[in-house]
């Protein structure tokens, strides 16, 4: 099964937009990478300032890949030189059981 790897990072009051305007100038790097499976920001709804960067993979050497990789290379850097974000921390998972919801179409 799939691998899920969550970074969560704390973003400080007021860089909220900029650290979701990275990510959506950088999004279409990821979805090309052999292996890619799904991403989400996922934003605090409640008081709180650790965001989390969800992604699936479909295994170790695939996110491995993108982690080595050019893009995940220059998107760092940016957040290097100017960050909008401090205090990272990789969670990872691997997936044992999985579901999802039917579409409409088949319960019709």
């Amino acid at each position: 099964m799939s691998i899920v790897r969550i970074n969560a990072i704390t973003v400080p009051d007021g860089a909220e937009e900029e650290l979701q305007r990275r990510f959506e100038n950088r999004i279409g790097e990821v979805e090309t990478m052999e292996g890619f499976e799904s991403f989400e920001l996922l934003r605090p709804s409640e008081d709180g300032n650790t965001w989390y960067v969800y992604t699936r993979w479909e295994s170790e050497e695939a996110f491995l890949a993108w982690v080595h990789s050019p893009s995940f290379a220059r998107g760092h850097a940016e957040a290097s030189a100017q960050p909008v974000a401090h205090g990272a921390e990789l969670l990872s998972f691997d997936i044992v059981l999985s579901a999802s919801s039917s579409s409409k179409e088949d319960d019709a």
